[in-house]
């Protein structure tokens, strides 16, 4: 009699637990649709202002999602509640403005995958064969943003892409932080018996120790994208891929091995390009191309007006001008805003010293 009297209990517990999710999940639903058509006015509100305005607005966007993570108590994720929040921000923005963006592809690669993450699932993509290409579909104006990786953790700078901002006029808009995951899959759960692996050769070096221990008999075959060692794969059983999970279901393989890269730390960083001035989110980062005479004591007088003023500097590289021997281009990324006192009174002073002073774009600062 006890038995039955708990397992009563229970049922009754959990009828009445799913009665509360029905209801919250109709109060979410009213919600978004009432968020939606304040999209929906903004958009009215916006073009009858300007013809030609943009919708898409990236401080405002990082400092909603600054914002939400700021108020979150859990149990979600500040990674989960970001998440979420792209989402109806993306199809919010879709009601607004329909965008393409561009990205480097095929489909199935981390770029992909961060391009989503970056505007989410209602936007339509354009993967493209090479980061050049991307540049150009954005200069074209076929489409209103690209995405190009710009550096990652372990392997450093993508060198095309610096070489791509000494050419093109177009911006930094922002930048996207993707934590990257390698994983092997094939077409059958017998992993084990795999002869040839195929991958990018960045992602080969990433699972070095791993495939040394796990399938130290297999070939490794370096290909042009970790998305066409997917396509490889599919098509012979006897061979393996490593990829970013997004892949899988593209190419029917099953993903076998989760998480397998040597680093878990293991990051790259993208950035997304347009020709879009980006105002001030409060937690930003500014882009700077600049070149001088190759000189005794050149960089200490560029990186000299950045200490003067307290602009902290994140990161700098250099680039051959391709024009003269023996000179470079720098990049460099400081903390702030370009609007920020410090970093206008700090450009101000470059000027007076460099050869070419470029802000490339402020944006806001990633959020993971």
């Amino acid at each position: 009699m006890s038995n039955t009297t708990d397992v009563s209990a229970t049922h009754a517990g959990l009828a009445a637990l799913r009665e509360r999710i029905d209801a919250l999940d109709t109060q979410i639903l009213g919600l978004l649709n009432e968020r939606a058509r304040c999209a929906e006015e903004v958009a009215h509100t916006k073009l009858a202002e300007d013809p030609n305005a943009k919708f898409y607005r990236p401080e405002r966007e990082a400092q909603i999602l600054t914002r939400m993570q700021s108020l979150n108590n859990g149990p979600l994720r500040n990674e989960q509640i970001t998440h979420l929040f792209r989402e109806i921000i993306s199809s919010c923005l879709a009601l607004e403005e329909s965008m393409r963006i561009a990205y480097l592809g095929p489909a199935g690669t981390f770029t992909q995958e961060a391009t989503h993450k970056h505007f989410g699932q209602a936007v339509a993509t354009l993967p493209v064969e090479s980061i050049p290409q991307v540049f150009r579909e954005v200069e074209a104006g076929r489409v209103r943003y690209g995405v190009v990786p710009i550096e990652n953790s372990t392997d450093g700078v993508i060198t095309h892409t610096l070489d791509m901002f000494v050419q093109s006029n177009l911006r930094v808009c922002g930048e996207i932080s993707l934590r990257i995951h390698q994983n092997l899959m094939c077409q059958h759960a017998s992993w084990q018996s795999v002869q040839k692996v195929y991958s990018h050769a960045q992602s080969l070096a990433q699972c070095r120790f791993w495939l040394d221990k796990h399938l130290p008999q297999a070939e490794r075959i370096p290909v042009s994208s970790n998305a066409e060692a997917a396509r490889l794969a599919s098509l012979d059983d006897t061979a393996a891929a490593i990829g970013g999970i997004q892949a899988a279901p593209i190419y029917g393989l099953q993903i076998v091995h989760d998480n397998i890269e040597d680093n878990p730390n293991n990051t790259t960083r993208f950035l997304v390009i347009g020709d879009q001035v980006v105002s001030p989110s409060g937690n930003d980062r500014t882009s700077l191309l600049v070149s001088t005479r190759n000189q005794p004591g050149s960089l200490y007088k560029l990186l000299k007006p950045l200490s003067e003023n307290g602009v902290d500097m994140t990161r700098i590289e250099s680039r051959p001008s391709r024009t003269t021997n023996w000179e470079y281009f720098f990049f460099l990324d400081v903390r702030g805003h370009e609007q920020d006192a410090a970093i206008s009174k700090a450009l101000e002073a470059l000027r007076q010293e460099a050869e070419v002073v470029r802000v490339l774009g402020s944006y806001p600062v990633a959020i993971m």
